[in-house]
């Protein structure tokens, strides 16, 4: 006789649009591995109408105000954070600590100091946090890293990475956004990141970057654009804009290899179609055929990376977006805004914890530091 597998015990914090909108769905999506058991949050009402949202999904989850009581009652092997970001670092610890792996939006915290302090806790759990990349995962994104990383292009050489987009007042009229100590930064850090978290992805260590970033429009603590110019390891040299400005909204990556660019054109997800491969003059079209994207169309969604997590669970093993390979993400964030308020490049692994801008991003600079 066959026994069913034991499902993962999931929890959730945070109980808003992006729990809801996307991480119930996720979980929906792989209910055969892993069960919703219960959610945390300090609205009431909000909690309610969550457990009300899940419950039409099949799933009956218990509800608490605080995260200790949740995690001392329901044991989950895996904790789904999507709160504010002032908050994510010490509800990840508070996870990792009691045993569970995590799932958090990003950023995964607001400074490389914290970041360190959430390396610092799996090292003594023996568990995981992942940050929410989703667009690293559509078969789209898996195929052209696997392109580029085997040379099947040819050698990077000129990439773009745009992630403009467009914010109102109303949007920054919500308390923690805008501000360093509860959002951490503006479009560098709330919005571009998954644009040029994609980019890491695809071409590997960056080395050096040079940058410039303005409050042109919202009154904010934080940024509302920022620029900069990028030199890879690898030699390739790119380009990154940051905005909350922009009219056209459009979410873009260009890379261009010796011998072919390829395109991602999207806005906050992307399927096979999104993506365009246009060989040199010199490529032999069977060769050009081969790079086609696999018929198999996943889309980028908090699903997918969901799927790729519980595999590295049922493994034991890191799961990506996790460890070294999130912090250099973040560590690009913080070199984005060290160069655009010193005026000089920043070089990877600079950054060290005698740096003003290892615990801030806006690393104490009194023109973009909090007014006190």
């Amino acid at each position: 006789m066959s026994s069913t597998p034991t499902r993962l015990r999931a929890a959730v914090v945070g109980t808003g649009g992006i729990v809801t909108g996307s991480h119930l769905p996720a979980l929906r999506a792989h209910s055969d591995r892993i069960e919703l058991r219960a959610a945390v949050d300090v609205d009431p009402a909000r909690l309610d109408a969550f457990r009300t949202r899940a419950r039409e999904s099949g799933m009956d989850v218990e509800g608490y105000a605080d995260l200790a009581a949740m995690l001392d009652a329901v044991r989950p092997d895996l904790v789904l954070i999507g709160t504010p970001p002032s908050l994510h670092r010490a509800q990840t610890v508070a996870a990792l600590t009691v045993g569970a792996w995590v799932l958090c939006e990003k950023p995964l915290c607001l400074s490389l100091a914290e970041y360190d302090e959430i390396a610092a806790a799996e090292e003594a759990s023996g568990t995981y946090a992942s940050v929410v990349f989703q667009h690293r995962y559509g078969s789209g994104a898996v195929h052209a890293r696997q392109l580029i990383a085997g040379g099947a292009l040819g050698a990077p050489r000129v990439a773009h990475c745009q992630t403009t987009w467009h914010r109102d007042g109303d949007y920054y009229a919500v308390p923690w956004r805008g501000r360093w100590e509860s959002e951490g930064g503006g479009p560098t850090m709330g919005h571009g990141i998954h644009q040029y978290d994609l980019l890491l992805h695809l071409l590997g260590d960056w080395t050096e970057i040079r940058a410039m970033a303005a409050r042109l429009v919202h009154a904010t603590e934080s940024e509302d654009v920022s620029t900069a110019l990028v030199r890879f390891e690898s030699g390739a040299l790119a380009t990154v804009v940051n905005s909350v400005l922009s009219p056209d909204e459009v979410s873009r990556i260009r890379v261009d290899c010796a011998d072919a660019t390829v395109e991602l054109t999207h806005l906050y997800g992307h399927s096979n179609d999104d993506w365009v491969y246009t060989p040199a003059p010199h490529v032999d079209a069977a060769r050009a055929t081969a790079w086609r994207t696999p018929a198999a169309d996943v889309p980028s969604s908090h699903a997918a990376q969901l799927g790729v997590l519980l595999d590295a669970y049922e493994k034991g093993v890191r799961p990506p977006g996790s460890g070294p390979d999130a912090r250099r993400t973040l560590e690009f964030a913080a070199a984005l805004y060290k160069s655009a308020f010193t005026g000089r490049p920043v070089h990877a692994g600079e950054i060290a914890a005698d740096d003003p801008y290892y615990t801030a991003m806006h690393g104490g600079h009194p023109d973009w530091s909090p007014q006190r």
